[in-house]
């Protein structure tokens, strides 16, 4: 927790009421977002955010396995978040923990969709190769190695980038089988195979502080808050996904509220991240 004097929490809830934050920003105004892809050799994919203070990579790696008998026709994707010891005093021991755990199903909630894999980002049906016997796993590693704020923001701009910058082997089937045997396949050393990241959507939390809602939050302002709300929302203005946090509760109305703001905010979102990656793949590839 952030340890702030009666003083202190005055003036932070006192700017935000007059729309001036102590940084300088309006309550709808992101911190300026730093993007870095290909940070981790190693992974199909990977990618760097920073936030202000906020700093945090995604890795994206794929393995060859086999869809589940209940969805054959889909691959199978995971995500999981670790925090750094090092990133916050109240990630050391089981704080961390319990944050990890909370992260990673905010994040699966809000970019996987439901269970059926309606409203997913990723499409799943993408990563079958043969129906029911061989897929690819995708697994998605989130690390915060700094925090200062909007963990699940960044950590969702993080993973969408990697995403943008995966490239998984092309597979051939070398033999067709029949039954419950496996087919033989031939992994590709040079094809890769790019996914379409357009669906894939950003998530906006909104902090209720007071009686407003601010978007992108420092840890000094989320520890005054009564709760928030994080959408995620694809380029079309599509919800994909919503999970809230804090102990108090909100009205039906202030959520539809909270979402139509979410989506204004979204639109300048995408934007700016997507033109961030873009030059960030481009310096890749120079260098």
């Amino acid at each position: 927790m952030v340890g702030l004097s009666v003083g202190e929490k005055h003036f932070i809830q006192g700017g935000i009421a007059q729309d001036l934050r102590s940084d300088g920003r309006k309550r709808l105004t992101y911190r300026p977002i730093y993007v870095e892809t290909g940070v981790i050799p190693q992974a199909h994919g990977s990618a760097r955010i920073r936030l202000g203070a906020t700093d945090v990579i995604a890795s994206v790696k794929g393995e060859l396995g086999k869809p589940s008998a209940l969805q054959p026709d889909k691959g199978k994707i995971a995500i999981y978040v670790d925090c750094s010891p090092t990133a916050a005093p109240m990630f050391e021991g089981r704080g961390g923990e319990e944050l990890s755990t909370e992260l990673s199903v905010a994040l699966q909630r809000c970019l996987l969709g439901g269970k059926s894999g309606a409203g997913s980002g990723i499409d799943p049906s993408s990563l079958v190769i043969v129906e029911g016997k061989v897929c690819w796993d995708l697994y998605i590693d989130g690390l915060v190695i700094s925090s200062d704020g909007n963990l699940l923001d960044a950590l969702g701009a993080a993973i969408k980038a990697a995403l943008s910058n995966t490239g998984i082997p092309k597979v051939n089937v070398a033999s067709e089988t029949s039954g419950d045997e496996q087919p033989e396949v031939n992994i590709s050393d040079e094809e890769f195979l790019r996914f379409d990241t357009s669906g894939i959507p950003v998530i906006v939390t909104l902090t209720k502080v007071g009686r407003h809602n601010i978007v992108d939050a420092t840890s000094e302002e989320e520890s005054q808050m009564s709760s928030a709300i994080s959408i995620s929302i694809n380029r079309k203005g599509r919800i994909c996904g919503l999970t809230k946090r804090g102990g108090a509760g909100l009205d039906p109305s202030i959520i539809l509220d909270m979402i139509s703001v979410a989506k204004h905010v979204s639109e300048q979102l995408i934007d700016k991240l997507d033109s961030e990656i873009a030059a960030a793949e481009a310096d890749e590839e120079e260098s």
